[in-house]
C-alpha cells in the first residue's frame, strides 16, 4: 500500500508541476517577437513575483485553516491584510507622503511587518479565547475586526490629504504588474526561510488538525506550535500584502481546490500542492490578461470574484472539508 500511496502522490504534484511548467512557457513565450533580451528579464522578475506570492498566500492560508480547523476561515476574512494597510494608511498619516516615500518599500515593510506580528498574535488571541470550537463566531468575530481595521483605514484617509492619500492608496488594491526587485528578494529569502521551518512541522500539523483537545492528549505543545504558526502565518501574510496588495479571497480558493484534489489530508502533500495550484492559477491567469486581452481586464478582481463565490459555496455547503 505504501508505494502505491507515494505513487499517487508523486503523481498528482507531477501533474500540478506540469501544469505549472506550461503555464510557464506561455507566459515566457506569448508575444514574445523575438525581443528575449527585453522580455526574458522583465517577466522573469514577475514569474518570480507571482511565484513567491503564490507559496505566501497558499501557505499562510492552508497553515491557518490548519490551526483554526476549518475550510472557511482565512487570514484576510479575519482582517490581517486590512490591518497592514491601516498600518500603511497610519504611517502616511504619521510621516507626511514625503516622509513615507523616503522609507521606500523596505523600510514601510520593516515598520510596518513587526507591528502586524504583534497585533495579529493579540487578535488571534482574542479570538480562539473568545470562539473556541464556535465556528459561527469566530467568523462573526473576524468580520467585526476587519470592518473595525476597514473603517480606521477610512477615516484616517478622510483626515490626510489628497495628495498623501494618493500615496497611501497604491496599497490598496491587489496587482501583478509592478515588481520591487528588493522587496521580491526580501519575500523569497523569508519563503526559502520558512520552507524549512514549516515542512519540520508537517506531521504536527497533520495532528493540529485533529483539534486542541486530541492535539494535546496525544502529546503535542499546542500552545508552543500554534504561535509558531501564526508567527509564518502572519509573515507570509505580511509578504504577499507588501508585494501585490490585499487579496482577500485568493488564498480561499487555492485552499478549496487543494482539499477538493488532494488524495489526502497531509500536509507533507498539501502543502506543495496548495503552492503549485496558486502558481498555476496566478501565472496563467496574469498570461491570459496581459498577454491575450492586453490589460483589458485586471486578474486580482476576477480572483477576488471567484474567491468570493468560494466562500459562499462553502458557507452554504455548511460541511468541513
Amino acid at each position: 500500500m505504501l508505494p502505491e500511496k507515494r505513487l499517487s502522490d508523486a503523481a498528482f504534484l507531477g501533474l500540478l508541476g506540469a501544469a505549472l511548467l506550461i503555464a510557464t512557457i506561455l507566459f515566457f513565450t506569448i508575444n514574445t517577437r523575438g525581443n528575449w533580451d527585453f522580455v526574458l528579464p522583465l517577466r522573469g522578475k514577475k514569474w518570480l513575483l507571482l511565484l513567491t506570492v503564490a507559496y505566501a498566500v497558499g501557505v499562510s492560508t492552508l497553515l491557518f485553516q490548519t490551526l483554526t480547523h476549518n475550510p472557511i476561515l482565512t487570514p484576510s476574512l479575519l482582517g490581517f491584510d486590512s490591518l497592514y494597510v491601516l498600518l500603511q494608511t497610519a504611517l502616511v498619516f504619521a510621516l507626511g507622503s514625503t516622509g513615507f516615500v523616503m522609507l521606500g518599500a523596505v523600510g514601510q515593510f520593516a515598520l510596518a511587518a513587526p507591528l502586524m506580528i504583534t497585533a495579529a498574535f493579540g487578535l488571534f488571541t482574542v479570538l480562539t479565547r473568545q470562539a473556541h470550537d464556535d465556528l459561527a463566531r469566530l467568523v462573526l468575530v473576524g468580520v467585526i475586526f476587519g470592518v473595525l481595521f476597514r473603517s480606521i483605514n477610512s477615516l484616517l484617509q478622510r483626515l490626510i490629504d489628497p495628495n498623501q492619500f494618493a500615496v497611501a492608496q497604491t496599497g490598496y488594491f491587489a496587482q501583478f504588474t509592478t515588481v520591487n526587485t528588493t522587496l521580491l528578494i526580501i519575500g523569497m529569502l523569508v519563503m526559502s526561510m520558512s520552507f524549512f521551518g514549516i515542512w519540520r512541522l508537517c506531521r504536527r500539523l497533520d495532528i493540529l488538525m485533529l483539534g486542541r483537545e486530541t492535539a494535546i492528549g496525544l502529546g503535542v505543545d499546542y500552545r508552543r506550535d500554534s504561535r509558531i504558526i501564526l508567527l509564518w502565518v502572519t509573515v507570509l501574510v505580511s509578504v504577499a500584502t507588501a508585494l501585490v496588495g490585499p487579496v482577500s479571497f485568493f488564498g480561499l480558493l487555492v485552499c478549496a481546490m487543494v482539499n477538493a484534489l488532494s488524495p489526502h489530508i497531509h500536509h507533507r502533500l498539501r502543502l506543495p500542492a496548495a503552492v503549485l495550484i496558486a502558481a498555476v492559477i496566478l501565472v496563467l491567469g496574469q498570461t491570459i490578461f496581459e498577454q491575450v486581452l492586453g490589460m483589458k481586464a485586471v486578474l486580482g478582481v476576477v480572483i477576488e470574484f471567484l474567491g468570493g463565490l468560494v466562500f459562499l459555496w462553502l458557507v452554504l455547503r455548511r460541511r468541513k472539508i
